[in-house]
């Protein structure tokens, strides 16, 4: 055909100069973008084999290589797919579909160019990004099963320009003419790295050859070269596509080491696909352990995103709930444009389906293994119990599902043993009707507390809530299958049955009674350090204990606070005593400084029984000594 120049349309100018200078935070997506164009190039041909007797008569083995060339500065990817024709050529590379060139300039100009990286494939405009590294183009094509070639080239002037080519065999070849500060592209290992980065995973080989070799080369030199350029630079191995029977488990470890950089092999492996509204494929894993940087703020989580098998971003956090950022591995979807930003996937429904899908899939498999596998389930929940619990909290929705997932030690059970929810209620006795829990920040304090001893007396078990995390639950974690969750150390908390209930608060008010003024005398002692001085219905062998008011914080959740530089008030406490205890008894003959003293020891000591600090440690000290000398 006779060489012709057309111009691009005005709009298609401007898009394209948009492309080049602001649409991309990263120039090295170019290579991307050519390599998936190419690999389409390739899908088109297969998929026309099926029913094209002249394109399946010529089967190639499919490939796609990148050739460099260092003396004329240039760079092209070429592969052996449908090709184009003429037409096909003009319409592909001359054109954009105008309502999406005004979809995207009201973007722009909604938003700035400035702040939406990576929007190729959204448009359609891929092919472009050739631009941000080359000031020329050229592209030769011949289209399968065609009987010529032809030739496409620009400069970005403002016009492109067909004619016949050269080219003598099926496919396409972009060549770019690099600026001079984009020579980097021409090195294997640069070349390389990108393509283990964005395109590790296309189904076809890509490999790369040098076309301009050194005639003074060295044998070893060339040896070593052509070794390389003889092996692919992607592995083509989507582990995600494949059926779970075909892959071994050291092909899913290899996977996850390479993914996470984690040196042991994944707890469980999760393979599974997504059906219906949204088609997807995932691969997910469960570390071992948890890292300390879980808990960093600034820590880079999530999953990595492909989209038929292209690198999108790893680190994609709208792909996982917080509470399950432990959670590793990869999502494949061609429900998603090609090359969306972060910016876009935040309010993308499918992204949203997709964080459903996986949040859904990795309660059912822990479900799963709690019903068969106990003991693993335990190792499991030691590194990641915590972050489930900040489901709760957080994912209203499958709150009901968590909660049946989360385990906790108890007060009658050994060190180290915990219950499900759900077994905690089982064994409640029949006279019990809520479920009690007691707050601390060890669990040797929360088992030596004196204000579980009357719940022991009367066969209820309490939960030992000793994790951080547990503080934060109270308000979210209120009940489970139809019962409250009480703390048994704030308020007036009753234990036994009812009849049981009436007989200690009768003899509690005959106490109270009789012990007016020591009470009265104790409080006037302590002044405000406590909010009131009253007898315990908690206490069996302890002489006292110190309790909060029904809907004060929890000292532990007041000590947290107040390391953090939180302004948190002062929070007066109840001292409870316990009436039949014989220290009790005895202070009703002590009065003036020998009742301050005791008192004060007291008080300090309900303080260090439930493991907070002595305001006067040296006061302590010397009161303790001074009563021992006596």
């Amino acid at each position: 055909m006779e060489k012709k120049t057309c111009e691009f349309k005005a709009e298609i100018a401007e898009m394209l100069d948009l492309v080049v200078n602001s649409l991309y935070s990263k120039k090295e997506i170019f290579l991307r973008e050519l390599v998936s164009n190419a690999s389409d190039a390739i899908d088109r041909a297969k998929f026309l084999a099926l029913t094209d007797k002249s394109i399946a008569a010529d089967s190639p083995e499919w490939k796609i290589q990148i050739a460099a060339n260092a003396a004329e500065r240039t760079l092209t990817v070429s592969d052996n797919g449908i090709g184009m024709d003429a037409e096909e050529l003009e319409k592909s590379l001359g054109t954009i579909a105008s309502s999406g060139t005004k979809k995207f300039r009201e973007m722009l100009k909604e938003k700035g160019g400035d702040s939406l990286p990576e929007l190729i494939g959204q448009f359609g405009v891929g092919f472009y990004a050739a631009f941000m590294v080359a000031d020329r183009v050229t592209v030769e094509t011949r289209r399968r099963g065609g009987d010529a070639s032809f030739k496409w080239e620009s400069d970005l002037s403002g016009s492109y320009s067909v004619s016949d080519g050269e080219r003598d065999f099926p496919g396409t070849s972009v060549t770019l003419h690099l600026r001079e500060d984009q020579a980097e592209y021409l090195d294997y290992w640069r070349v390389s790295e990108l393509i283990r980065k964005y395109s590790d995973f296309i189904a076809y080989p890509v490999t790369f050859r040098r076309v301009d070799v050194p005639a003074d080369e060295k044998e070893e030199d060339r040896k070593a070269r052509e070794e390389r350029e003889a092996k692919p630079l992607n592995t083509m191995v989507a582990l995600w596509k494949r059926p779970k029977k075909d892959v071994k488990d050291s092909e899913y470890a290899e996977f996850y080491r390479h993914l996470t950089h984690d040196w042991e092999e994944p707890f469980e492996t999760i393979p599974f696909s997504g059906e219906g509204a949204v088609e997807f494929k995932a691969l997910l894993f469960l570390p071992k352990k948890a890292t300390m940087d879980l808990y960093m703020p600034d820590r880079k989580r999530g999953l990595s995103l492909y989209v038929r098998n292209v690198f999108i971003g790893d680190d994609i956090e709208m792909l996982l709930p917080g509470y399950l950022r432990f959670v590793r591995g990869v999502v494949d979807s061609s429900d998603l444009p090609l090359n969306v930003s972060r910016e876009m996937l935040q309010d993308d429904a499918v992204i949203r389906k997709i964080k459903d899908a996986v949040a859904t899939k990795v309660l059912s498999v822990l479900e799963e293994m709690k019903k068969k596998e106990p003991k693993r389930y335990d190792e499991f929940y030691g590194a990641f119990g915590s972050l489930l619990k900040e489901g709760v909290h957080i994912d209203y929705a499958r709150a009901d599902r968590l909660k049946k997932l989360l385990k906790y030690p108890t007060a009658r059970g050994d060190a180290g043993k915990t219950v499900f929810l759900e077994d905690y209620v089982k064994d409640m006795p029949s006279s019990q009707k809520d479920i009690y829990y007691i707050l601390a920040e060890r669990e040797a304090d929360a088992r030596r507390s004196p204000v579980i001893e009357s719940a022991r007396k009367h066969g209820c078990d309490v939960l030992l809530w000793c994790d951080p995390v547990d503080e934060y639950l109270v308000e979210s974690l209120r009940e489970f299958d139809g019962r409250k969750f009480v703390d048994v150390a704030r308020g007036d908390v009753a234990f036994g049955t009812e009849e049981e209930q009436k007989a200690e608060k009768e003899a509690s008010d005959k106490a109270a009674g009789d012990l007016k003024p020591l009470l009265e005398a104790v409080k006037g002692t302590l002044g405000d350090r406590v909010s009131e001085v009253r007898l315990s219905t908690r206490l069996t062998d302890s002489p006292c204990c110190l309790v909060s008011q029904e809907h004060a914080l929890p000292p532990s959740m007041v000590r947290m606070m107040r390391a953090m530089k939180q302004d948190v008030p002062e929070e007066k406490r109840i001292l409870e005593l316990n009436a039949s205890h014989p220290l009790v008894e005895k202070m009703k003959g002590l009065d003036g400084a020998a009742l301050a003293d005791v008192a004060s020891l007291l008080y300090d000591g309900a303080l260090i029984a439930e493991g907070s600090p002595v305001a006067d440690g040296a006061a302590f000290a010397k009161r303790l000594s001074d009563l021992l000398l006596k």
